[in-house]
């Protein structure tokens, strides 16, 4: 069985950082600019490992993979990934851009960013099957984003409310949210909070008897199509609704819609709110994953919670 250990990256393990970028880079077909990873060195490794940190991933014992952080605001960059050609095909690459997002995470940073060659399709591959989305290029170079999930805890229903409020202004007309959670956990709470700071019109309530809502704008912004897919069968039943006739000028909200209305946009935000097992309690947890490069260019920001 093999013994793969992620660790963060301290200056005792600079030197098998360069190892790794070295044999990782070296191995690599010559580019043209050529890559500058084969000039780190173990001044400038260290100077990248002091200032933001990175990961080390040994394998039984030995270096195996190697990164480098460069935080930027908003943005925690990916630098030098690399594993070394002996211990490829072995999930290596994958563990270590896992932690990467768990780190920022928990440093509270809203996107992960790197650069990566156009000429190295396999490379490329790997990035769009992690979930990461094109934001820009410049000549050879792809810039991959992926916006970071956020996590909260929502003491009150009017927090919860305040939470939809403060979102609703990084929604344009075209987005679509997929809500899930218990039963009475408060997605319409959530969803009277979109309403609010959409400035539509109407109250907002469950629409479990009537599966859909449209509430138009009196603001002259996107109408808020409200869906309960609580009572459908699958996406045929979803598909009847037709909603794509309003999804390019509407914010839509589908209540219980994981697993049927992911489909509806490539570009989503997936939230899931859940309760403690106390019925007493109002305390929430709602957890909001930004998904598609619109998301990905900008990331996903409540700052309502922090007031508190």
């Amino acid at each position: 069985m093999t013994d793969l250990h992620v660790i963060d990256a301290t200056a005792d393990h600079v030197d098998e950082i360069v190892h790794v970028i070295h044999h990782a880079f070296s191995a690599r077909r010559v580019l043209d600019p050529p890559s500058t990873a084969l000039t780190e060195n173990a001044t400038t490794v260290g100077a990248a490992v002091a200032d933001h940190g990175g990961l080390l991933v040994r394998i039984d014992g030995a270096p195996a993979g190697a990164l480098l952080f460069e935080e930027d605001g908003d943005v925690l960059h990916l630098r030098r990934v690399s594993v070394d050609p002996r211990h490829q095909a072995r999930g290596v690459a994958s563990a270590m851009v896992g932690c990467a997002e768990e780190v920022a995470v928990r440093r509270g940073i809203r996107r992960v960013q790197l650069i990566a060659r156009v000429e190295l399709p396999d490379t490329v591959e790997f990035w769009r099957r992690r979930g990461y989305s094109v934001v820009e290029q410049h000549d050879h170079n792809l810039i991959y984003a992926k916006a970071m999930p956020l996590e909260l805890t929502v003491p009150t229903a009017d927090d919860m409310r305040a939470i939809g409020e403060e979102l609703a202004g990084q929604l344009r007309a075209g987005d679509v949210l997929v809500l899930s959670g218990d039963l009475g956990a408060g997605k319409t709470t959530f969803t009277q909070g979109l309403g609010a700071g959409l400035k539509v019109r109407g109250d907002i309530t469950s629409p479990t008897f009537v599966i859909s809502r449209v509430h138009p704008s009196l603001a002259g912004g996107p109408a808020l199509v409200h869906v309960d897919a609580y009572r459908l069968g699958g996406f045929a039943e979803l598909d009847d609704l037709d909603l794509d006739a309003s999804l390019d000028d509407a914010v839509t909200v589908v209540e219980w819609g994981h697993g049927l209305a992911e489909s509806l946009a490539p570009d989503r935000l997936d939230i899931v709110v859940t309760r403690g097992d106390d019925d007493t309690d109002e305390t929430r947890e709602i957890r909001i994953t930004p998904v598609g490069p619109r998301w990905a260019a900008s990331g996903v920001r409540v700052s309502v919670l922090e007031k508190n």
